[in-house]
């Protein structure tokens, strides 16, 4: 892996290939109060924050990867997504070698706000080689990651996403203290979504 250039991109990782098991159905498409489906939301406060987006959809999840596509998300089609938050995170991160770092972001959780994930990404910008959102004390999403995790992040499995990774690395981990709520909710059962 050659090092990172100024000009390398940070990319925003959406994980958006869950099964949605607990929700009951198609949980990414769900409207919040402004009508917007909860994985859009998810999608455009991670764009408005980083170079570019890969979002990464099950095989058979037309419906999202086509709200996703519409509204500028570059897609990834992770055919094994039912191993794993794992499996899909490290799928994706493949997808996107020449990446300065990553911003790893749930589609989920759509009550993050632009400002926290713009701190996460700058922090990378600045040099942070593993980082994350933080309130009152609580890690929270989204998390960071430099290249210099490429490796570890590409051999992912399992459905622990980057859990296991983080505890491995925690004398490391930069935790920026936000009063963002939302980096801790996300959408389980349909009664989430009017938080």
């Amino acid at each position: 892996m050659t090092a990172p250039s100024a000009s390398d991109p940070i990319v925003g990782i959406l994980l958006a290939a869950g099964s949605a098991s607990r929700f009951g159905g198609d949980k990414l498409l769900a409207p919040l109060k402004d009508g917007t489906p909860l994985g859009v939301r998810a999608f455009c406060n991670l764009i408005a924050s980083v170079d570019s987006v890969v979002a990464v959809v099950r095989p058979d999840d037309q419906g999202l990867a086509r709200e996703l596509s519409d509204h500028g998300a570059e897609l990834t089609v992770c055919p094994h997504a039912a191993n794993g938050m794992g499996q899909s995170l490290a799928w994706a991160i493949r997808a996107t070698p020449l990446a300065k770092a990553w911003v790893i972001a749930l589609a989920d959780m759509p009550w993050i706000e632009i400002a926290t994930i713009r701190r996460i990404a700058d922090a990378l910008k600045g040099g942070a080689e593993l980082v994350a959102a933080s309130h009152q004390g609580v890690r929270g999403h989204p998390v960071g990651f430099s290249r210099r995790y490429y490796g570890e992040l590409a051999a992912l499995t399992g459905d622990e996403g980057a859990k296991s990774l983080v505890r491995r690395h925690e004398r490391e981990l930069h935790l920026i203290e936000t009063d963002d709520t939302g980096i801790s909710c996300d959408v389980d059962i349909p009664a989430d979504l009017s938080r």
